[in-house]
């Protein structure tokens, strides 16, 4: 099928893209690394200073971007004693440049791979050790649209009965086509 993953039966996965599916992909990918974007003191020449360069210690304001890097520690949506954002910032501070930087590599993993295609639809294979980044990269994209949606677990069933004239639409269509194939990935790289 189209647009979604299938098992080669050695631990790597084929997905085959037409020309708009590939398109809208690389375009989602490209989106998600201007969101992401450097960390503080990612874009220094200096490799010595981006190696002890310190993360932000508070969490994003955008709520795509704090939904991609949320904090380590309290309940999600509860509010936090000073300890625990204590600990959450130190946690952040450490770790968040690390995970960004993750998170592009990723990105940036499945543009090339799209852009191997020439500009054309076509096949690609997902080697097993490159499956991770893929899973990752299609995570990332439909935990955004999901926060750009303001997707619950409540309301999730209310994706599927949108009238065709509402202006979300689309980006739920998007939305629904990544967990497909998200979904196919996990299941082609576990047969």
């Amino acid at each position: 099928m189209a647009g979604l993953f299938e098992t080669t039966g050695d631990g790597s996965a084929a997905i085959a893209l037409d020309e708009v599916e590939a398109s809208i992909l690389r375009s989602l990918e490209v989106q998600m690394l201007e969101l992401i974007g450097p960390g503080p003191g990612e874009d220094s020449d200096d490799p010595l200073a981006a190696l002890f360069a310190e993360g932000p210690t508070a969490p994003p304001a955008d709520p795509a971007l704090h939904r991609l890097f949320p904090d380590a520690y309290g309940a999600p949506g509860e509010p936090a004693d000073l300890e625990t954002t204590a600990a959450a910032s130190e946690f952040r501070r450490y770790t968040e440049l690390d995970l960004r930087a993750r998170k592009r590599e990723d990105a940036l993993h499945v543009v090339r791979a799209i852009d191997g295609l020439g500009g054309q639809g076509g096949e690609l294979k997902v080697e097993a050790a490159d499956c991770p980044r893929w899973l990752g990269a299609v995570n990332d994209l439909r935990l955004t649209l999901g926060s750009r949606l303001e997707v619950t677990e409540d309301d999730d069933e209310g994706l599927y009965s949108l009238p065709d004239e509402d202006e979300r639409k689309p980006m739920v269509m998007l939305y629904l086509w990544l967990g497909a194939m998200q979904e196919s990935l996990l299941e082609a790289i576990t047969s």
